[in-house]
């Protein structure tokens, strides 16, 4: 399978910004081993302003030069947290920084997909962020949900999942409504759907559910199927790529 997963800056770093090393090794371990099992992977992760911010020493930023000075500094810790904990178990890793322009221009998406697929045949693990340094609200993706979305869409994934700080897409906000219930699979996605959809997520996090059921709706009109899933715990992955019951999963359109 070629599976595409988006990682959650509230997945990776502590509230402070700071990286979850812990959790991190976990998560790397796990994606080692589908590997090793004759997945393809591509990572989309989040955290570059989060991580920056946290080494900074500073609140996350709100105006643009600032969030782009702390993605400088967050996105070489990152990667370098990627490259020495993959290394470990002997995988090689790729940085690819993306703008909303190489999705657009014929002509540089159709070298993005050909560097990926390149770095795919060579057994590499693409790890994509938006490019945060550069990137501004014309040009910006906006939020990686959407990013990962446009990776397995134009990279004809098999499955794409959002590791998140939620089990998946529930019938009220499980904060502020106990009585909750996790939907386990959507096959379309309604207005009723949408509207159970929340703002923003985590403090240092650009996106919340609403950002996922767009997502989503990318992903199945590609025929891709996507899973919301709580990355607290990397060993869900396992039952997401067996088809298990994990998460919420929505059901991509089939030709």
């Amino acid at each position: 399978m070629r599976i595409v997963v988006k990682i959650g800056t509230s997945t990776l770093a502590y509230p402070s910004g700071r990286l979850n090393i812990r959790h991190t090794e976990e998560l790397v371990k796990t994606f080692s081993d589908l590997q090793n099992a004759g997945h393809e992977l591509l990572l989309v992760s989040s955290g570059a302003i989060g991580m920056g911010a946290g080494k900074l020493q500073i609140d996350r930023p709100q105006d643009m030069p600032t969030k782009q000075a702390a993605a400088a500094v967050g996105q070489c810790e990152l990667m370098y947290t990627y490259d020495q904990l993959f290394n470990a178990y002997s995988h090689t890793v790729g940085q690819i920084l993306v703008t909303r322009e190489d999705f657009n221009s014929p002509t540089r998406l159709m070298n993005l997909e050909n560097t990926l697929y390149r770095l795919l045949q060579l057994r590499v693990i693409p790890i994509i962020n938006e490019n945060d340094s550069l990137a501004t609200e014309e040009i910006s993706v906006g939020d990686n949900d959407t990013m990962g979305a446009l990776v397995a869409k134009y990279m004809k994934a098999d499955l794409l999942v959002l590791l998140s700080d939620i089990d998946g897409l529930y019938t009220a906000d499980p904060h502020t409504h106990p009585e909750a219930e996790l939907i386990p699979e959507v096959k379309q996605i309604t207005p009723e759907l949408e509207a159970l959809a929340g703002g923003a997520g985590s403090r240092l996090g650009t996106g919340g559910m609403a950002t996922k059921l767009m997502a989503a709706r990318l992903a199945t009109a590609a025929g891709v199927d996507m899973v919301i899933a709580n990355g607290a715990d990397p060993l869900v992955l396992y039952d997401i790529v067996a088809g298990r019951a994990a998460g919420t999963r929505f059901v991509g359109r089939r030709a």
